[in-house]
Order: structure tokens, then C-alpha cells, then sequence
């Protein structure tokens, strides 16, 4: 009897496994190491200094990096790429205030600030965050 309520409840288990996730819709970037230092002072991220300036970065992430200064001190960093796409030509975000559009033909736009998709377009995932600390003296490091 014990056997069978076992087997019986592995197979609940199987069968109750989604493999259908949202989050699975989300692996298009690839987890590509990171690892920048931003000084302010310096005049490729002088604009960091002020907040709603973004910067772009490339070389980094998997289309570049986008950076910003969020409320106070803070500095966001974001991959440079739609995480809805896989990557190809029209991919790679292009800057437009403070926000983030994408060249493909369903135009997804994303707020810079907050990662959030602002533009009606129905897509799962949000922009693809990096970790940003402070090291004082207007220094910053980006990583993943």
C-alpha cells in the first residue's frame, strides 16, 4: 500500500510541474561576466552627475551597458539589450531620455529608471540588471 501511494504521488508531483513558465520566456541574454569601473569625474560619465542622463557602454553585457542615476547617489545599470528578443540586429536598445527603445518591429520601450516595459506590448521580462557599489569619490563598480 505505501508503495503505491509513492509511486501515486510522484506522479502528482510530475504532472503538477508547469514547464510552461513566464520566467523561461526570459532566458534570451546570456549571463555575460561584467565588470566595469565609472568615475563621474571623468568625461565619457560626466552625465551620471546629474539624474535622467543616461550613458551607454559598450563593450559590456550582451549589447552594451546602459547606465543612470536613479534617486540621490545611486547609479543603475541595465544590459544594453531587449530581453525579449534573442540577440540579433535590431536587438540592442537605443537611448531616447529616460527611457529604452528597441529597433524590432514591435517597438518594446522600457523605462531606464525602473527596468519596467512602458510601451503596450504584452512581453514578460524587464530589463536585465547589474549591481552597481559605490567606492566613494564619485567611483563606481558594475557587475554581475
Amino acid at each position: 500500500m505505501m508503495k503505491k501511494l509513492s509511486l501515486l504521488l510522484v506522479f502528482v508531483l510530475l504532472l503538477g510541474c508547469n514547464k510552461n513558465d513566464d520566467n523561461n520566456n526570459c532566458n534570451f541574454l546570456l549571463n555575460v561576466g561584467v565588470n566595469l569601473t565609472v568615475n563621474t569625474n571623468l568625461p565619457q560619465f560626466s552625465q551620471l552627475q546629474f539624474a535622467n542622463n543616461p550613458v551607454r557602454v559598450e563593450g559590456q553585457g550582451n549589447e552594451g551597458l546602459i547606465l543612470i542615476r536613479g534617486i540621490g547617489d545611486n547609479i543603475l545599470a541595465w544590459d544594453g539589450a531587449d530581453p525579449n528578443h534573442t540577440p540579433g540586429p535590431c536587438s540592442a536598445l537605443q537611448l531616447n531620455g529616460i527611457d529604452a527603445e528597441c529597433g524590432c518591429e514591435d517597438g518594446n520601450i522600457y523605462n531606464l529608471v525602473t527596468g519596467q516595459l512602458v510601451s503596450q506590448t504584452n512581453q514578460p521580462c524587464t530589463l536585465k540588471p547589474y549591481r552597481v557599489e559605490s567606492l566613494g569619490n564619485n567611483t563606481y563598480l558594475v557587475t554581475n
